[in-house]
């Protein structure tokens, strides 16, 4: 991996907008954290993701359409649980106290995962360098998907815009079969620090003894314990995890993969043109600003750009903040990309997909001119 540096100019820009930012939290008195309001949130998604379980393994039910149903609300409360606890104690967001982030954090390990590969693949890989090729993790999926114009182009990506969202519903699974494995033994390969304490080989035992786990748990004590055939349990598992992975990519890809994001190359000397702040408002976009609802929903996760200027700051202030820094934007003549609502958003990202599936546009690294685009930039 080559090393990547960010250029440093306009700092005045990054300067101003932290010092605001400050000061809206010192006006009000209040902390960057979570509150209370963060607790509610974690308490509703966990008892949106076990309760079904509990009702199915203790047999209260036990007719295939609504235990289906059950596993499919499992992979709402999965979801929820990952965008409005896991995300932000793994940020060190949710709590001032670092051993209750630590604590939260590890609620990925209900999900399937595996905590330190996560803070290593999202906060240092995904937040350092966004849509950056050779850094970014996040713009490179299998061959069969292409999230960055920088990456070959295949004759299938024609139609990735279509498929796309099958191999979305395998997130998760992918991360409770093979992920976990092989990004510990690529951060290892990388020499990359996971774990102040943990060496790779302890790292190694960790991983499969959270999965052995999150097996027995989530899907051995059903297969023993609902009155159901085996592959009624088993689909159900799979519906869960199909769920989680289309919600949670659903999220993620629609802030990144659009056609306002840019894919930013260094030049000869490894330098990006901007600073990483201005980084992140050319290559991140919000959307469905206005909806309190969805945004409580998915952990503010809609509000994507304040999060990458700001992850050490929990989502709740995400809706505040970001009325700062779209002013700030503005003055500076910086973009702040935005599409009024999630299925605006969603519609972006099939284009984008459809772009990056043409071979016209392969030697195209900026995409925020892109003809039919409808997001907003201020």
């Amino acid at each position: 991996m080559e090393n990547i540096k960010y250029s440093k100019n306009q700092l005045d820009f990054t300067t101003e907008l932290r010092n605001s930012v400050n000061e809206y939290f010192s006006k009000n008195n209040i902390q960057p954290y979570g509150n209370r309001k963060i607790y509610v949130k974690t308490i509703f998604m966990l008892l949106l993701y076990l309760t079904p379980f509990i009702l199915m393994i203790s047999g209260l039910i036990s007719s295939v359409l609504p235990l289906l149903a059950c596993w499919f609300i499992m992979g709402l409360g999965m979801s929820g649980l990952g965008m409005a606890t896991m995300h932000d104690a793994n940020h060190g967001s949710f709590s001032k106290s670092q051993k209750v982030n630590r604590f939260f954090g590890n609620s990925l390990y209900l999900l399937g995962g595996f905590p330190p590969n996560w803070r290593y693949q999202h906060n240092t890989l995904h937040h350092g360098f966004t849509n950056i090729e050779g850094h970014d993790e996040d713009i490179a999926p299998p061959g069969v998907l292409r999230f960055s114009p920088h990456r070959p182009l295949k004759k299938i990506h024609r139609y990735q815009h279509i498929y796309a969202w099958f191999f979305y519903s395998l997130m998760t699974i992918s991360w409770i079969v093979t992920k976990d494995f092989k990004r510990l033994k690529k951060y290892e390969e990388m020499g990359a620090k996971l774990s102040g304490k943990r060496k790779f080989n302890r790292l190694l035992v960790d991983v499969v003894i959270s999965k052995v786990l999150y097996y027995s748990v989530f899907l051995i004590i059903p297969l023993l314990t609902i009155p159901v055939s085996w592959y009624w349990v088993i689909g159900g598992f799979l519906l869960m995890h199909f769920t989680s992975g289309l919600v949670l990519s659903a999220i993620f890809q629609t802030a990144h993969v659009v056609p306002t994001s840019e894919y930013p190359v260094p030049d000869e000397e490894g330098e990006l043109k901007n600073n990483w702040t201005i980084h992140q408002l050319y290559t991140t976009c919000d959307y469905s600003p206005k909806s309190r609802i969805f945004s409580w929903l998915v952990g503010g996760l809609n509000y994507q750009v304040e999060h990458h200027l700001f992850p050490y700051i929990s989502h709740i202030h995400y809706r505040d903040i970001s009325k700062i820094v779209q002013v700030k934007a503005r003055e500076y003549g910086l973009p702040y990309h935005v599409n009024k609502n999630f299925a605006t958003a969603v519609w972006q990202h099939i284009k984008m997909l459809k772009l990056l599936g043409k071979k016209q546009i392969i030697i195209n690294t900026s995409f925020s001119a892109a003809k039919g685009n409808k997001a907003m930039a201020v």
